[in-house]
């Protein structure tokens, strides 16, 4: 199993957490987490990966390990998330790279397949949403709700998204056998939710997350335009982002590779090592630049 370096990065002033493993010169592959989670998601499939890839795995300011400054010293949009993780890359040395996207990750992965389309080598998609069909309503209505007008009542319909209830819902929703969802994930995640003055900081984002379906058309031309190799791997049991998500990036990337698992939202947790197969038979296949980077 390769080494797993735990390290930080002082980007734009904000101390970044990430993780970091396999050959400096090896292609780069950039895992990006989702609410409510940190880079702790991807803590088995890093060394699944990092023999053949050279993995980087943030967790995003506000969340996991990184800083966590007050919504009064920081703007929390993804908009400004992305720029942290584009100035990480670059202070890293990294300039072509394939992205892994889930959750949150997956409009931070936008907006950097935006900014620059030549530097993403490939697009692996593991419930990170880039399609209106991918929105299950039952879970978005009240996010929706607060996006239309912030009152009380809508703040306190999204703020059930912090407690431990519906975070466990994320974890084991969808799951054939919820026992192989370890616990400590979840609790994990409430851990870091909870510190004084982070519910502000996801209240901020909820209702940023109305600026990313709006980019979607854009991201579909450049998809269409360019067609990066992509591979979707699915939870079928996500109640967030439902199966219809996965299955739309064909409209735009034919060639797009789809698969529907056995699972729910952080599909990792159940099925890890069907998941790294998928992953790695699919970049296995590309012919992706191998390149050296700063590494400090």
């Amino acid at each position: 199993m390769a080494n797993v370096h735990h390290r930080y990065a002082t980007v734009q002033g904000r101390r970044l957490f990430y993780r970091e493993a396999g050959p400096a010169d090896a292609p780069t592959l950039v895992l990006l987490h989702g609410f409510p989670t940190s880079s702790y998601m991807f803590r088995e499939l890093i060394p699944a990966l990092a023999d053949r890839y050279h993995v980087i795995a943030p967790d995003h300011l506000g969340f996991g390990l990184s800083d966590a400054p007050p919504v009064e010293e920081f703007d929390y949009t993804f908009d400004a998330l992305t720029d942290l993780t584009a100035g990480l890359l670059d202070r890293l040395g990294v300039t072509r790279y394939a992205i892994h996207v889930q959750d949150y990750g997956a409009p931070i992965g936008w907006r950097l397949v935006l900014n620059d389309p030549g530097a993403i080598t490939a697009i692996i998609t593991q419930n990170g949403n880039a399609y209106d069909a991918g929105f299950v309503p039952s879970f978005w209505t009240s996010v929706w709700d607060y996006h239309r007008e912030q009152t009380p009542e809508t703040e306190k319909a999204v703020r059930q998204a912090l407690t431990l209830d519906a975070i466990r819902w994320q974890y084991v929703t969808g799951v054939p056998d919820e026992s192989l969802v370890s616990p400590d994930t979840w609790h994990h995640d409430v851990a870091l939710v909870s510190r004084p003055g982070n519910d502000r900081i996801q209240l901020s984002l909820f209702l940023d997350y109305a600026t990313n379906p709006p980019l979607y058309p854009r991201l579909h031309k450049v998809l269409r335009e360019r067609r990066p190799p992509v591979l979707a791997v699915w939870g079928k049991g996500d109640e967030i982002f439902g199966p219809e998500g996965a299955r739309a990036f064909a409209a735009d990337v034919p060639e797009a590779e789809i698969h529907l698992l056995e699972g729910g939202h952080f599909l990792l947790e159940s099925a890890l090592d069907d998941v790294a197969r998928l992953i790695r038979d699919f970049l296995g296949r590309l012919d992706l630049p191998r390149g050296a980077h700063a590494g400090k």
